[in-house]
Order: structure tokens, then sequence, then C-alpha cells
């Protein structure tokens, strides 16, 4: 690897995240609302409640990984004993909203009352509120970046425009977002339910072997580049008897790398906020943010 400037703590060459979105059967609904009637189909998800997420937790208490977990409020209600497991693990808890909702469906204040819900939740379970958010499904509404900072979020992990923390633009330029990739997320490989497809024509099953390949070379091409890899994945998915252990292979390589900051997305938006760093000219969220503005004429 060529030399270069660490933009991490201590030197570090690169940063990784793994996050957790703990969606359960919202999930299935989210991709297909008329399986509300369908116990079959609701158990696919709801084995990451049941199974997945004491499987999930024992492995991450193996490698003394804190990961942070993004729950919609509806799932705290619902599975209050998980919950509590993850927080008494120390792990770090995000808003994920009130039950997976489309974003692409609501306006500001839509979106804003889910968050809500999902901050009250946490707060009615375990007496805190999270400071970072993720859309799980849809995009921001105009004005959503500011109001998170009002409703005192420090930061969000939805958006993909980088590969590297950045902030968002106008008024909410102190709100630090830390973008994610579908090619690093174990939803587009394994997400699948035989009989219906959910999602409708959604792909069979991936070669765990294979995905194991591509999180490999996109981690070592992230830190040969001192960037920030944000890992997502699923207790559904990622954390049946077989596929834990494409996860135990990756993070043993994540840890063999002594020179790559482990952290949690909170940790990492408190470090680039500390650090400094301004969007370069012609960012993608600058660009977001003079298009919105160009058309609603109200700033953000």
């Amino acid at each position: 690897m060529s030399e270069q400037t660490s933009l991490w703590p201590d030197g570090k060459r690169s940063a990784f995240i793994l996050t957790v979105s703990f969606e359960a059967e919202l999930a299935v609904l989210a991709a297909a609302p008329d399986a509300v009637d369908r116990a079959k189909s609701l158990s696919v998800g709801q084995y990451g409640a049941t199974r997945g997420v004491d499987r999930l937790l024992a492995e991450l208490d193996r490698t003394g990984i804190r990961a942070t977990w993004f729950i919609p409020g509806r799932n705290a209600e619902a599975y209050p004993r998980q919950v509590e497991a993850i927080a008494a693990e120390g792990h770090e808890l995000g808003n994920m909203g009130w039950a997976l909702e489309d974003f692409s469906n609501l306006g500001a204040e839509g979106q804003l009352e889910a968050i809500r819900r999902g901050q009250s939740a946490f707060e009615s379970l375990l007496g805190v509120q999270p400071t970072g958010f993720r859309a799980g499904r849809g995009s921001y509404a105009h004005g959503l970046p500011l109001a998170l900072l009002d409703e005192g979020f420090t930061w969000s992990s939805s958006w993909h425009g980088d590969d590297l923390p950045h902030f968002h633009a106008g008024r909410a330029a102190e709100l630090v977002e830390i973008p994610r990739h579908h090619e690093l997320d174990d939803f587009p490989y394994f997400v699948f339910n035989l009989d219906p497809p959910i999602p409708k024509g959604s792909p069979r099953i991936a070669s765990s072997r294979e995905v194991l390949s591509n999180w490999l070379i996109e981690f070592e091409a992230y830190r040969a580049e001192g960037l920030c890899f944000v890992l997502t994945v699923h207790p559904e998915l990622i954390a049946t008897p077989g596929r834990i252990g494409l996860l135990r292979e990756f993070l043993d390589h994540v840890l063999s790398c002594d020179d790559v900051w482990i952290a949690t997305c909170g940790d990492v938006a408190s470090w680039w906020r500390g650090y400094g760093q301004s969007n370069a000219p012609g960012h993608p969220a600058e660009i977001f943010h003079a298009l919105t503005t160009a058309t609603t004429g109200k700033g953000a």
C-alpha cells in the first residue's frame, strides 16, 4: 500500500463500522404489505428476533466489536428482551423510524413523526434516545437534515454519495453523514422468500463464498485508499448457522489488520466533526442542497 496521510485516529489507515438493521418481519411487510396475514412469509423476518439476534450478539462478544444497531421503534416495543440485550452488551443504538416506513411516501412532517415515535419507544424501554438515524426505506424530504439536528441527532447513515463521512449542507452543516453502499449489505445477496418471492422478481440465494469474496475485495480497496467501510447486516439474514461463519471469517480478517480503526457510527461522526474536515466543492451533498433549494425556494 502506498504512503498517505491518515484521516483517522492514531494514524490508522482506514475505518471499519459494523451496522446491524434489526428489521424482523417489518422488512417483509415493507417489501410486500399484502403479506400481513401470511404467517410463513412473516416468519422469515421473525427468525431474526427469535434466533438471529442472540447468535449475532454471541459473535460480536467473541470479537469484542461494538456494532451500531438500527432498530425501528415498533421492534423495540415488540422485542424488548432482544433490544435490552443489545443495549446491555454496550452496542450503539440508532433510530430507524417507527415501522420501517417508506420515506418516499411521506412528507417532511410524516417522516419526522415516524422518527419521534421511534425515539419515544427507546425512551420508554431504555430511558435513552439515540443520536443517530438511518432511513430504512426511501429518501429524505427537503429539510429533514435540519429537523434531525433540531431533534438532537448528530449523525445519519442513509446516503450513498461518498465513501468517507461528510457534512450535510446549508443550515444542517453540523449533521455528519456516514455513507453506506448496497454491495456492503447482506440484504441484496440473501433476501428471498420462495413462495411467493419477496420482493417480487428477486434473485435466488447467493453463494456465501462469493459474498465473502466480494466483501474482502471491497474491504481491501477501502483500506488501501484510507476510506470508511460500513458493513450492514440483518439478524434474519446473516445470523443463520451457516452464514454466521461467513461473517466470522470476514470479521477475523478485519481484526487481523492492525492499521484499521474499528468504530461505531457515533465514534466516526465525533471524530469527523473534531477533525474539521469540510465538504469538497461539488460534493454530492452540496449539489443536492443547491438543487433542492432552487426547486423549493427554501434553505435547509
